[in-house]
């Protein structure tokens, strides 16, 4: 179990998955640069952490922006939606008749990668919930503003061991403060922060220390 105090954020697999060094960047030195991909997100999220918000369609209960941690996993966040869908294997609610299923959606911007960043994301909200909640969350929802539709995702097995095996990766670089190597790939070029990691320089060397260096006027 971990103390509150190291949680990490929830949405930092996401980093993680795509890219290491980038993850460490923002987690670990504190590094943030934004973009086109990054403002995009920023908005679509905003509309969907509105904590305010909850609304009922029928059998449906639909709440936004709802805390989320676990002390197992050593992490928190929040949940874009979460709904609770009227059914016999759920859980009760305050004030609210009869059993419900929690059911988490996230929000991403543009298409499906092909990859499952995502995945990973919203199956660590799935972990949290069923954590806090003491329940089972066989599935959840990625909804992609490109196409405008979700895209259901099971919580399988190997999909909950690979959560389980990334964070306790993060979690051992964070307690090291140590910043993997550079391994530029294509993918750097849709990095918001390709000019802070400078991928064809830094083989060798921490943003931090170069950023330092700079600015104290050394080579």
């Amino acid at each position: 179990m971990y103390k509150e105090e190291d949680y990490l954020q929830l949405s930092g697999l996401q980093h993680y998955k795509f890219c290491r060094r980038q993850w460490a960047l923002i987690a670990i030195e504190n590094q943030w640069a934004e973009n086109y991909r990054t403002t995009d997100g920023e908005i679509l999220h905003e509309r969907a952490h509105d904590q305010d918000f909850t609304e009922s369609r029928g059998d449906v209960l639909i709440t936004r922006g709802m805390q989320i941690h676990s002390a197992s996993l050593g992490v928190s966040g929040a949940c874009d939606v979460l709904e609770f869908h009227r059914k016999a294997e759920g859980i009760s609610l305050p004030e609210k008749d009869g059993l419900w299923q929690p059911y988490p959606v996230e929000y991403k911007r543009g298409e499906p990668k092909g990859n499952t960043m995502d995945e990973l994301q919203l199956c660590g909200q799935a972990m949290c919930l069923e954590e806090m909640l003491c329940c089972d969350i066989p599935s959840g929802a990625l909804y992609y503003g490109q196409p405008r539709r979700r895209q259901e995702v099971q919580f399988t097995p190997e999909l909950r061991q690979e959560v389980r095996a990334l964070l306790k990766e993060m979690h051992d670089l964070y307690d090291r403060g140590s910043t993997p190597k550079v391994k530029p790939t294509k993918a750097c070029n849709a990095c918001s922060l390709k000019a802070l990691c400078l991928p064809k320089l830094m083989r060798n060397r921490s943003v931090t220390d170069y950023l330092r260096s700079a600015m104290e006027g050394e080579p």
